[in-house]
């Protein structure tokens, strides 16, 4: 039987979204029909509807990345799936080829990645591939307060950073810099922390440096209240009053802007990691000597590999990385106004689009 459903999509950059009703289609092998609890608003989705940054498959096309929802229709070999609540991977990898079998899936040539190769999210039904889908407990997000939607942002907003984290290698007792705290750098500094690092946090927006406070950072500076060498100093302060790291710490670039870049690079000293996690196409100057002098490394991060989402979640469930005082939800079919908001920087809080209702 035909299904009923709805999406919004692009069918040219500024070009307003369009409500359509469509079929997703029955689910092929291993593939789900997937009705959509909620789909996160993420800046990868303003960099392709304002910026003019070019999807795999050209448009019209369905946005959204960040999905969680309840599986409606299986296909054959996924039968199991049927009536659970899922996170749907913000990157499908196919899991079969050298760059999937060598661990670095979340760079698979074949990968499927819902608002980009596939249709996304912001709809009321998305058909994916059954491989990577993180089950939910609903027993559990209920004990933490949480609901289905809520938990979308888990898909990127909290895996990117958790992988970054993990990656980097941050261990209890080190000293980690998130270098923009808006919704991924935000969780990176709760992530940092759950993982046993004490935080700062350096951004140019006060409210956001406020939030996070009371979000697991122990220092927050505005970066307009110094200059480069004036922002290390202040680091080097801090870990010195407090006894920690002089060297080695872990630099979180998450403002995805040249300003916030070349800031992180400049925070690198000897035995430093500089982890690459927001997405800007302007270019930066930089003197990667510094890399070898102070035998340093910087990590670029694309992502997650679906087999980390449910240790991510988890953090989510424990009540070690907080969702709610980070989001807001909006009905879909608000999408437009949400998009020019969210561009505009009069959203603060990641933005959920609900299909249905608010």
């Amino acid at each position: 039987m035909a299904l009923s459903a709805q999406r919004w999509m692009m069918t040219a950059p500024r070009t307003p979204l369009v409500a359509s009703s469509f079929d997703p289609g029955r689910p092929g092998p291993d593939e789900v029909v997937v009705e959509v609890a909620g789909c996160g608003v993420c800046h990868t989705d303003l960099g392709y509807y304002y910026d003019g940054v070019r999807t795999n498959r050209p448009p019209p096309l369905t946005l959204g990345h960040e999905i969680s929802g309840r599986v409606l229709e299986c296909g054959p070999g996924a039968e199991a799936w049927r009536g659970r609540a899922v996170i749907v991977p913000a990157v499908i990898p196919c899991g079969v080829c050298a760059l999937c079998k060598s661990g670095r899936a979340t760079i698979c040539r074949a990968q499927k990645m819902p608002g980009n190769d596939i249709d996304g999210g912001f709809a009321s039904h998305i058909r994916v591939p059954a491989r990577g889908l993180c089950p939910v407990d609903d027993a559990m997000l209920a004990a933490g307060g949480l609901d289905l939607p809520d938990v979308s942002v888990v898909a990127d907003a909290v895996t990117t950073p958790y992988q970054a984290v993990k990656r980097a290698g941050v261990t209890p007792g080190s000293f980690a810099v998130v270098v923009g705290v808006g919704g991924v750098g935000g969780y990176a500094v709760q992530i940092a922390a759950a993982f046993g690092a004490t935080v700062a946090a350096i951004d140019v927006d006060p409210a956001k440096l406020e939030a996070i406070r009371g979000g697991g950072a122990a220092l927050a500076l505005d970066a307009r209240a110094h200059d480069e060498r004036g922002l290390k100093q202040a680091l080097q302060n801090f870990t010195k009053e407090r006894g920690l790291p002089a060297l080695g710490w872990f630099v979180f670039e998450c403002s995805g802007t040249a300003a916030g870049q070349t800031t992180a690079y400049g925070l690198i000293n000897h035995g430093a990691t500089l982890s690459v996690v927001g997405f800007t196409r302007d270019k930066v100057e930089v003197r990667l000597s510094n890399l070898m002098a102070y035998d340093a490394r910087c990590l670029g991060n694309w992502g997650c590999p679906p087999e980390l989402y449910p240790e991510a979640l988890a953090l989510v469930l424990a009540g070690k990385v907080r969702l709610a005082p980070f989001i807001e939800r909006r009905p879909l079919d608000s999408i437009n106004a949400v998009f020019a908001e969210v561009h505009a920087g009069r959203i603060k809080r990641r933005v959920v689009l609900v299909p249905g209702h608010a």
